[in-house]
């Protein structure tokens, strides 16, 4: 392909770039990075390639709900998943969406470069990220050595590039419990107000939850809580009915 650069060039013309993105009619399209960074909106797009089912790995291609978008996730392997869901819950994310495009340039010797990050994140702010998943193991050698050609051509189209490393295993347990509550149903009908002030406090979970009413009732709200921030706890430890917890300080605030 004759419109890529190799690195170096590509810094002072990322329009050289090439990106790669599935269009609204299903077909593959290529532009310019750069175009497409500034001009298109990457979480409304499909995956860019198909998501293999392999044996070997314990989570199979599945569909997230996004409580952030309220749209379809449509993600590859579980580490994807979990980044998927730790994004989903970060309050500076706006939307979101896994492999939509694939980047193409020439590498230092010469040879064509091609990279599919796996996760796109569109933040509140308007900026973009890719993020590529590391497993249970971290990096893997092909992308630690892929790593800083990656970011130079991401980041100079103005857009953020990261690897994320997997949670600890109390913390991917803890949201993925909390996970089960973003529903805005659990959240029940104008009840946030009056939990924030319930633990306005620090105080154990089943104390707060006893003041507030059926168990029943007020448990599935105050975990929708917890999901969204309106309730803070230490979240390196593992959640028990004497978990400490209390409101976010804008929250007690307001």
């Amino acid at each position: 392909m004759n419109t890529l650069l190799p690195p170096t060039d590509a810094l002072a013309a990322t329009s050289r770039t090439e990106a790669r993105f599935v269009g609204a009619a299903g077909e593959l399209q290529r532009l310019p990075w750069l175009h497409v960074a500034q001009e298109l909106a990457l979480e409304e797009l499909t995956p860019v390639r198909v998501f293999p089912v392999r044996r070997e790995r314990r989570v199979a291609p599945g569909w997230w709900w996004s409580a952030t978008s309220g749209q379809l996730v449509h993600y590859g392997f579980g580490a994807m998943r979990t980044q998927v869901m730790l994004l989903d819950r970060d309050p500076d994310v706006a939307s979101m969406a896994c492999s939509p495009v694939e980047l193409a340039w020439l590498g230092r010797g010469g040879e064509t470069v091609v990279h599919t990050p796996h996760l796109m994140a569109r933040l509140q702010d308007g900026s973009g990220v890719l993020v590529d998943c590391a497993g249970r193991d971290g990096d893997s050698k092909r992308l630690k050595e892929r790593a800083s050609e990656v970011r130079a051509v991401v980041e100079a189209a103005g857009w953020r590039y990261r690897i994320a490393l997997p949670p600890e295993p109390v913390v991917a347990a803890n949201v993925r419990w909390l996970s089960g509550y973003r529903h805005p149903r659990n959240g029940g009908s104008g009840r946030m107000a009056e939990i924030a002030a319930c633990f306005a406090r620090p105080r154990p979970l089943e104390e707060g939850v006893s003041q507030l009413g059926d168990p029943i009732a007020v448990w599935p709200a105050v975990f929708h809580a917890l999901w969204g921030g309106v309730l803070n706890t230490n979240l390196e430890l593992p959640l028990h009915e004497r978990t400490i917890v209390s409101a976010a300080a804008e929250r007690v605030a307001a």
